[in-house]
């Protein structure tokens, strides 16, 4: 069977969704939409580096909400408008289309994305008769996906730390870099990711969702991060960050049960791999687990196509693309990593 899906937008996960729409077996680009009037009328595959997919790119979200299509592949740009998000997502599944979704992180779990936000999400899904799930690479498989999984191989687990250690220096995302994670400003005043509360937002999702998984209740979230100051102007793909102002940032989200650490994601970002040597070393994802037995992964990203980044954007796109099939076969509602079944990608 075959089904039809709506991509919604080509930022930097959405450009490798859609041709990997294209190429996948059950699935068929039904329609794009983009934010831009520059990309407005454009073929979607020329568009994202490819051969004509025979689909014209449109600004028009209800016509497209018009058309007969199984899901919305949604990858739209959540920074500053959360809110917006579930809106336009609670519309989507309304109108009878199952929905996929990288763009809003903390909707990987639902129940622990704020108050209301799982019971709004599940009346739309109830009202449209659709299914709607959250992944990507960082939140998603990278921490929640492997950490679930591996899991199960425990008698016991004490506690769970779930690192991502990525050098950010070639993402050419100067909105993200500059304005959200705050990348060349002076103090950590200025980074909206740094403020009280953003991380735990962002990641304390993945947080909760694997202590589901265990059976574990937290009854605390905390959150801790230090920055480095570059030593010398450094150029990168998004610009050009000035001497003095911030060039590095670690940070934890840990949730606590009983007074004591059991759930940790790190995140260490630098631009220069040979900075802050004193912290956590590496490149990609790592799981550590002490328990019976104790545990350790590494999960690296590369491509022929592009760096650890590139590779980064297209399996965040991936994680949800693969998910469609098993989405709109789902029982309507909300699902998440824990409910649908193992999935993979589709090479027939």
């Amino acid at each position: 069977m075959t089904y039809r899906v709506i991509q919604w937008a080509t930022g930097t996960v959405g450009i490798h969704a859609v041709p990997a729409i294209v190429a996948h077996p059950e699935l068929e680009l039904a329609g794009l939409w983009v934010h831009s009037d520059s990309k407005a009328g454009r073929d979607a595959g020329e568009l994202c580096g490819g051969p004509s997919a025979g689909v014209t790119a449109t600004q028009d979200a209800e016509a497209l909400l018009a058309l007969d299509a199984d899901c919305v592949c949604y990858t739209a740009n959540s920074d500053l408008r959360p809110g917006q998000v579930v809106e336009d997502i609670c519309r989507m599944l309304a109108s009878g289309k199952n929905v996929v979704n990288t763009s809003y992180v903390p909707l990987l779990y639902p129940a622990a994305a704020g108050e209301g936000v799982l019971d709004q999400l599940e009346a739309a899904c109830q009202a449209g008769g659709t299914s709607f799930y959250t992944s990507g690479i960082d939140p998603g498989f990278g921490n929640a996906g492997i950490t679930i999984h591996a899991l199960a191989l425990c008698k016991e687990v004490r506690t769970v730390r779930m690192l991502e250690i990525v050098n950010y220096a070639t993402w050419d995302n100067p909105f993200t870099m500059f304005e959200i994670m705050g990348f060349g400003k002076p103090d950590t005043s200025q980074s909206l990711l740094l403020a009280p509360g953003s991380t735990t937002l962002a990641w304390g999702p993945v947080l909760h969702l694997v202590a589901k998984a265990i059976g574990l209740e937290l009854d605390d979230v905390q959150e801790t991060h230090e920055v480095l100051l570059a030593d010398e102007d450094i150029t990168i793909a998004s610009g050009v960050v000035e001497k003095g102002t911030i060039s590095g940032m670690r940070f934890e989200i840990i949730g606590l049960a009983a007074g004591e650490e059991r759930i940790v994601v790190e995140h260490v970002t630098r631009l220069r791999d040979g900075d802050a040597p004193g912290w956590p070393q590496g490149s990609g994802y790592r799981i550590e687990v002490e328990g019976e037995p104790h545990l350790r992964i590494e999960l690296g990203l590369s491509s022929d196509l592009g760096d650890h980044n590139h590779a980064g954007c297209l399996a965040t796109a991936m994680h949800v693309v693969n998910a469609i099939p098993h989405v709109v076969q789902a029982s309507p509602g909300v699902q998440t990593l824990l409910d649908l079944p193992v999935y993979s990608a589709n090479v027939s």
